[in-house]
Parts: structure tokens; C-alpha cells; sequence
């Protein structure tokens, strides 16, 4: 950001101390955009028995069909062993996948390699965790969503190190810091916003110049609560001006295998289907280095190794993606606009590391970078045992 550089901005890092490594699944077929394709893969796999079904599983050195793991917080699939299983699936639920791409997880510690259990149990309806991008990946340098996020490589750092929106991840002291050097009481989803409005890469990291401007304040608060609420899409539903909506021009097929542009006519065609009108910069988007809308078709249109559970997908094409699709174009579109406020924003009067660190701010006590302890969460164990964190 012009003003500030990046030398005396604070650190994502530093300003968001707690920090978890991104989930590893282990396997592939536990998640879908599909909740119903899930439910038939946890049928198929119950169903088979001795090698079949630990083939079907796909182990691995962290999971294997005799792992003994707890429940996830918050969660009630069943403890026994897979090799004994033979209940219903759990109840799938959402998760973000990949870069704007929200499926759907079948939420069963015995099937995800790292499943990072510290998130779930913040993890609720108060809740926003922040996704760190890999570094020139393209698109944006951070992500955030209300859903357990799956998204690979980078950090997850939730707003709120407690369930119900208590106790911010924020460096202590920081809020009282700026609340004095700008004359407002920022809020901890003020400063995530102001967060999401300009943090930017520096050589040490994701850096978050910090502002004691009260009109610059205030600016990027509101552009970064209009990226929070388009990317978190929760609430009202965003759209685009009237003669600017996709609209489905000519149906989808059944079955589609191709996704293919049209520049002039804006429009994109899936096999013959079409749905216009498309801005150049949502399907230029892209996050992760890849164009978004490719990788959320691709995801849905793979058609899995035959004799795996990943095989397992809808016959047809279901009406809700269409839906989905059209949100994202709308999303996507939206975020573009986004870009050149962001740009001309800025911060003024900067508050830097060295004042964090003249103010008793930075650094951060150990403590602030470990999750905080949870002592009256009763979760189930392995094998039916019940533990108390």
C-alpha cells in the first residue's frame, strides 16, 4: 500500500498470533460438492467387507480401517473401529474445499489423516477463519469463510480463539492501542476487516499496515466488510445490476464434460449450455494459481477412478449447482470491484511495528500463539470413552 512500507508494517503474524496448519485429508472421497453422493460412499464402504472395504477406505500411515480416534468436537459419528462400522454416514457438512468452492464433509475423525481438532471445536456460527493464500499464487492473499476450511497450503488463523465470539486472536492490547491512536473503539471484526482491506506480502510475510487515520480507518473497514460478506456469503445474497446478471441462456446438460469462454459474448458455454452475461474478470479470476470457475467445474464434473469411492457421483447434473455457479460469477465479478478501491486506498498516519513494540504490544506472549484451553467440553474418545478437555 502506497504510504506505509512493508518494512515498518506489523506482521499478519504477529497481529493474528494463533496460527493452525491447514487439515490433511489423506484421502479424497470424503468430501464432494454432493452431500447425497457422500451418504452412497459411506454405504458402499460399510457394505464391503475385509480387504475390499480396505481397499475401498484407501489407508494410509495416519488412518487405516483399525485406527482407534475420538469424535470431532462437535460432532457425533461413531468412535469403533471402521473395520466394525455399520451405521449410517454421519451427517455431511459444509466445509470450503477450495478457494470459493464450498462442498460438502462427511465430519468423521476416522477418515481424515489431520483433521486438526482445535478448529472444530471453535468453530460456530460467531466464527471467521482466515485462510493464508501461498505466496505468488495469484488472486488473493487471504481468504476468509464462516465453514471449516480444507483449503491447502497456507495458515488458518480464526478470529476467535473461543467458542460463542470470545476472545479475539489478536496480539493483546492491540485493540486498545489503536482504539487510543485513532479516537474509535475498534471491534476485533473491525480490525479483521481492515485486515482483509490491505494486507499485502512483505519480505518477512503477510504484512497488515496499520492506520491512525480515522478517515483511512474507516475506508477500509467498509472495503473490507463488503470482501468478508462476499466471500463468506452469508446474509443477503449478493447480485450484480440488473442487466449485468448471469442468467442461463440455453439449459445445461445432463452430463457436462467441457467448459469453454467467449470473450466478445461474455458468455460461457458448458457443452451446449450457455450462461451469459460472464465479465472477463470472473472467469480470469483466480486464487491458488488457477482460474476459479475452472477448478470449481472441474471438481464437479471428475469422474473418479473407477472401483473408488470417489466414483462415486451424481448421475445428472443437479439444479443446485446451476445455482451455485451463478452465485460464484456474481461473487467473483463483485470481488474485482473491489480491486480498485483497495488500490487507491490510503492508510496515512502509519502505526508500525516499532510503535507495537514501543507500546508493550509486540511482541506477543507465547501463550497468544497456542490455542487456549478448553475445560468443560465433553467429547467422546475412542472405542465409545468419553475425555474431558
Amino acid at each position: 500500500m502506497p504510504g506505509v512500507t512493508h518494512d515498518d508494517a506489523p506482521l499478519l503474524a504477529d497481529l493474528m498470533p494463533w496460527s493452525v496448519a491447514p487439515l490433511r485429508p489423506g484421502r479424497a472421497w470424503p468430501s464432494a460438492p454432493d452431500a447425497a453422493c457422500l451418504k452412497a460412499r459411506w454405504d458402499a464402504l460399510v457394505k464391503a467387507e475385509g480387504p475390499v472395504r480396505e481397499a475401498l477406505f484407501e489407508p494410509t500411515r495416519s488412518r487405516t480401517l483399525h485406527s482407534a480416534v475420538g469424535q470431532l468436537p462437535g460432532q457425533s459419528s461413531g468412535t469403533e473401529k471402521l473395520a466394525r462400522a455399520a451405521g449410517p454416514c454421519p451427517e455431511p457438512v459444509r466445509a470450503l474445499v477450495a478457494p470459493f468452492d464450498e462442498q460438502w464433509l462427511i465430519p468423521d475423525h476416522r477418515l481424515i489423516d489431520t483433521a486438526r481438532p482445535e478448529l472444530w471445536r471453535v468453530a460456530d456460527d460467531h466464527q471467521i477463519f482466515v485462510v493464508e493464500s501461498a505466496a505468488d499464487s495469484g488472486g488473493p492473499v487471504l481468504l476468509a469463510t464462516s465453514l471449516l476450511p480444507l483449503v491447502r497450503p497456507g495458515l488458518i488463523r480464526p478470529l476467535y480463539r473461543r467458542p460463542g465470539g470470545a476472545e479475539p486472536n489478536l496480539a493483546p492490547g492491540l485493540l486498545e492501542h489503536l482504539s487510543v491512536r485513532l479516537g474509535l473503539k475498534p471491534t476485533p471484526a473491525d480490525m479483521l476487516a481492515w485486515t482483509m482491506a490491505v494486507a499485502c506480502p512483505g519480505p518477512g510475510g503477510l504484512a497488515v499496515p496499520l492506520t491512525e487515520s480515522p478517515e483511512a480507518w474507516s475506508r477500509g473497514v467498509e472495503l473490507g466488510r463488503r470482501m468478508l460478506w462476499l466471500m463468506r456469503r452469508d446474509g443477503e445474497r449478493p447480485k450484480l445490476p440488473g442487466g449485468r446478471r448471469p442468467y442461463v441462456r440455453a439449459p445445461l446438460p445432463a452430463r457436462p464434460l467441457t467448459l469453454l469462454y467467449d470473450p466478445d459474448e461474455e458468455t460461457l458455454h458448458i457443452d451446449e449450455g450457455r450462461i451469459s452475461p460472464v465479465p472477463p474478470e470472473a472467469w480470469e479470476f483466480e486464487a491458488g494459481g488457477a482460474r476459479v470457475l475452472e477448478q470449481w467445474f472441474a471438481a464437479r464434473t471428475a469422474q473418479g477412478q473407477p472401483g473408488t469411492l470417489t466414483a462415486i457421483r451424481p448421475a445428472t447434473w443437479p439444479q443446485a449447482w446451476t445455482s451455485e455457479l451463478l452465485e460464484l460469477i456474481t461473487v467473483l465479478a463483485l470481488l474485482t470491484e473491489v480491486g480498485p478501491s483497495r488500490e487507491a486506498l490510503t492508510p496515512g498516519a502509519p502505526v508500525t511495528a516499532e510503535d507495537l513494540r514501543a507500546a508493550g504490544v509486540l511482541p506477543v506472549p507465547g501463550t497468544a500463539r497456542r490455542p487456549a484451553s478448553v475445560l468443560d467440553h465433553h467429547e467422546e474418545g475412542p472405542e465409545g470413552q468419553f475425555a474431558l478437555l
